[in-house]
Order: C-alpha cells, then structure tokens, then sequence
C-alpha cells in the first residue's frame, strides 16, 4: 500500500484501490442513501430539486446516474449536461446531436486518411522509370 491525498478531501490515508480515504467513501454512500431514499418518495425530481432536497451536489449525482448507482428509468425529470454542449441527457456522456456530429468527424478523418494513402507517391515513377530500362538491357 501507498500512501496518498484523497481526492476529495487532501486528508494523507493509506491507498489501496481508491482514490478517496475511508471517511470520504462513507459520506458519498451517505449521499448516496439520502438521494434514493428522495427519489423513492418523489420520482418526478428533477437534479436541482435532488440536489436540493439532499444536499448533494449535482456533480456527484451525475456521478451516481453514470456509475449505474442510480436510474434514470423510474425518474423521467432527472438529466444532466452533454459533456460537450450542455444539453440536458439522461444517458451516456453526450448527446445524440453531438455523437451524431463526431461520427461523421471521424467518418470524414478515416476517408480523407486513406484518400491520402492511395495517392500515388512522388518520385514513385523515377523509380519505375529506371526498372524498367534495366529490364531492357
């Protein structure tokens, strides 16, 4: 074991395999209760009144939304940001507009890479060129 500053406190504690020292670990999973226990009685919460009602930051829910902690399907009011242009979503890391927008980037990128790939070299015929003279002689 190392040793190592949490994260999300600085505290020095003894790493194992997180990033956050034991204290900070339980406040999230207290967190993590209080914003179920929320959820279970008000299911059309949107993440303001979540967050709120729970004292949780917003931050952390989308923590728990991504990690699978807490589910989307029962709570149709719960979004939050695309990571690339603050859409609110209720899946994934972005929305479909922008993973639509960099499929076809990246479409573009392949296509114009192998394009260039294809594209006859210079200097390749010079040396053809000489090849072929020596097949003659």
């Amino acid at each position: 074991m190392e040793l190592s500053n949490c994260l999300r406190c600085g505290k020095l504690f003894a790493k194992a395999f997180r990033d956050l020292c034991p204290n900070c670990l339980k406040e999230i999973e207290r967190e993590y209760e209080r914003c179920v226990a929320y959820l279970r009685e008000t299911r059309q919460a949107t993440m303001q009144e979540l967050s709120e009602a729970t004292d949780v930051s917003v931050r952390q829910i989308t923590r728990f939304i991504k990690e699978g902690r807490i589910s989307t399907y029962q709570a149709p009011n719960l979004a939050y940001d695309c990571e690339i242009c603050s859409q609110p979503i209720r899946e994934g890391n972005m929305c479909e507009s922008c993973r639509s927008r960099l499929v076809k980037e990246l479409t573009q990128t392949v296509v114009g890479a192998e394009e260039v790939k294809e594209a006859p070299r210079m200097g390749d015929g010079a040396y053809r060129v000489i090849d072929t003279k020596r097949e003659r002689e």
